[in-house]
């Protein structure tokens, strides 16, 4: 991709918040169609059962999900899943680093921005130095360092709103109310980037669906998803198969859910989420691309 090239245009959907997202070099500007990043698993134990350890098959599966219309491939090598061991550090290095090498050649990877989801500043430090448009951080920014990485390198910070430790269970977390909670964080948390270096163009927000959080929490981050608006920065919502959709519905096996996370994305469409991580890319994009045209009336493209 060409330094500043501007990827995606903005429409004239003014419901939604006017601001620009940088990420190495990459401008992209809302409002316009929310975006759709694509999750691919490399490490086996995924919970919705779709990893994939060998990296040429994994950069296959790559070009698939951009071909199904992914914008951002978001690309894990170990599990968020508590009742799995973490991998060591060089073993999440060798598979990120080596799935980047193959896939900075292939095709796929001009036509869609790649997210790294990983946490540790050791891993992320080496991947980024190998490639990678935007830094996944579900390690809810305890310091600085990766917020400094991510400045070194250009990449765009996800920063995602949790409590303790990846790989940790937390669901023993209660909050008096989990949006003064998300607002007290955020405030913290953007600011802690930007005196890192990190300019605000290069963060996006993630409320953290599932993440130490009860089945009410959840359900009213959906519902007030819009207060975090505030912040002026895009708002990603990782909707795909949550835990939570699976509670309301009574549906155990994760790629059952694929209808309620439809509903989901509608629910985070009204309130303006900018980007919606998911694993059925195809049925995600057909539902915004719906939900949109709608929306504006026919008018802005999708």
């Amino acid at each position: 991709m060409n330094s500043g090239e501007d990827l995606f245009h903005p429409s004239s959907f003014d419901l939604h918040p006017s601001l620009r997202l940088l990420a190495r070099g990459n401008a992209i500007d809302f409002p316009r169609r929310p975006l759709v990043m694509g999750i691919l698993n490399l490490g086996a134990d995924s919970f919705s059962g779709d990893g994939i350890i060998d990296l040429e098959a994994a950069v296959e599966r790559g070009r698939q999900i951009v071909a199904a219309g992914a914008d951002i491939l978001d690309v894990g090598a170990e599990s968020a899943r508590t009742n799995r061991a973490a991998i060591s550090e060089q073993e999440e290095i060798d598979q990120l680093g080596g799935f980047i090498r193959i896939w900075r050649k292939q095709e796929a990877s001009r036509s869609a921005l790649l997210s790294i989801n990983t946490w540790r500043p050791a891993v992320v430090r080496a991947v980024l130095a190998e490639g990678g448009d935007i830094l996944n951080d579900i390690g809810a920014l305890p310091t600085d360092e990766n917020a400094r990485i991510c400045a070194e390198f250009g990449a765009a910070l996800l920063i995602m709103h949790s409590k303790g430790a990846p790989k940790i269970a937390h669901t023993h977390i209660q909050y008096a109310d989990v949006l003064e909670e998300m607002d007290r964080f955020f405030g913290e948390k953007i600011q802690l980037a930007i005196d890192a270096g990190l300019p605000k163009e290069l963060i996006i927000l993630d409320p953290g669906i599932d993440f130490a959080k009860q089945r009410a929490d959840n359900l009213r981050i959906y519902h007030q998803l819009g207060r975090l608006h505030k912040f002026g920065r895009p708002i990603l919502l990782p909707v795909s198969r949550k835990t939570v959709i699976g509670e309301v519905l009574a549906i155990k096996e994760p790629s059952e859910r694929d209808a309620g996370t439809v509903a989901c994305i509608a629910a985070g469409m009204n309130r303006g989420a900018s980007i919606f991580r998911v694993h059925n890319v195809e049925a995600a994009l057909q539902s915004i691309k719906m939900l949109w045209a709608m929306s504006c009336s026919g008018g802005p493209p999708v």
